[in-house]
């Protein structure tokens, strides 16, 4: 799937029709997990393309920061209630809210990120997480020779196993008798935004000889990022690029491309015409998962590095490497 590049022209087409009609044009609203709009991470990438759109259409949208589980209904309820189309949601934690909301508004088109919902007026849009994780696994195998690797997750669920287990595959690809930590911050959505207790996390795991540390933990991978920065170690950033953080200490990003999502779903999603709805899956294919590379890091990738985890790229597209999926088969065999 390619996302498509719109103009301020169509847009401008758009809303000139709805005043000719005498129609309302809605405008979509974007609802963040919890962690906050500027967690430099999964939200901030989403907010990151709503932004985008807006500069690039001229368009305006709605957005709001949940500061809790119990606040999902009522937000989503009020944003269908006022008129919002598409409403895009952020987080696997959507599915029991969302399927109930969108059979009782079916003409609001729902988008949700992480999750799925199985409804007419609802696109799940999920992404490879693993096979972007196995690279940057491949990357810190390649840099440190120390055998041991750290992996901090946020909430301590499925989803964030499958980061681990692509990781951790990717790591032993490199270095098969490597050794790996693993451990999350919490097993509550607050796991989300504690930097303090992911930085502990990573101070434990560099004590156990960890030199390399993947942080797949939102807002609390700014902890494990500043820890390895200060003791002169490697951190590798996720879903926004993070690299320029702490320029030098930041490996590389595993980047997962939610803000392309976003400018799709508030492009298309709102119009009954273009809304394609059902599961979508993003991957490597178009580089809506992968490692980021620029001014930040490019100094601590070698030629001979990116070389290597290129051929892994293709060798992962080719169907020649199979990279486990935690959500498929929860054995973890590594």
């Amino acid at each position: 799937m390619k996302f498509s590049t719109f103009t301020k022209a169509i847009t401008g087409g758009i809303a000139l029709s709805a005043l000719l009609t005498g129609a309302a044009l809605a405008e979509p609203a974007l609802i963040y997990d919890l962690g906050g709009k500027f967690d430099k991470s999964f939200n901030e990438a989403a907010y990151n393309g709503a932004e985008a759109w807006k500069k690039q259409t001229g368009g305006n949208y709605q957005d709001l920061e949940l500061q809790n589980d119990a606040q999902r209904e009522q937000a989503l309820r009020r944003f269908a209630s006022q008129g919002a189309n598409p409403i895009v949601m952020m987080s696997f934690m959507w599915e029991s809210v969302l399927a109930p909301l969108a059979a009782e508004f079916p003409d609001t088109n729902f988008v949700v990120i992480d999750a799925v919902v199985d409804a007419p007026n609802v696109q799940s849009i999920r992404f490879d997480e693993h096979t972007g994780s196995f690279l940057v696994g491949a990357l810190a195998a390649m840099k440190s020779d120390s055998g041991t690797y750290g992996f901090i997750g946020g909430m301590d669920v499925p989803l964030i196993h499958r980061f681990y287990c692509g990781y951790a595959q990717g790591v032993k690809a490199v270095k098969a008798d490597a050794k790996l930590i693993e451990n999350y911050t919490g097993t509550t959505p607050a796991a989300w935004n504690d930097p303090v207790t992911a930085g502990e996390l990573a101070k434990a795991a560099i004590d156990s000889g960890a030199e390399v540390i993947f942080a797949a933990a939102g807002g609390s991978g700014l902890g494990v990022l500043q820890t390895m920065a200060d003791a002169g170690k490697y951190s590798i950033g996720v879903d926004s690029n993070q690299n320029y953080l702490h320029p030098g200490s930041v490996l590389t990003s595993m980047e997962k491309r939610v803000d392309n999502a976003v400018i799709e779903a508030f492009t298309n999603a709102g119009d009954d015409a273009t809304f394609k709805p059902g599961k979508i899956n993003l991957g490597l294919q178009g580089d809506f998962v992968g490692y980021a590379l620029d001014e930040y890091n490019k100094d601590l990738l070698t030629a001979d590095m990116i070389s290597q985890v290129e051929a892994l790229k293709a060798k992962i597209l080719s169907g020649e490497i199979q990279v486990h999926d935690y959500e498929t088969d929860s054995s973890c065999p590594l």
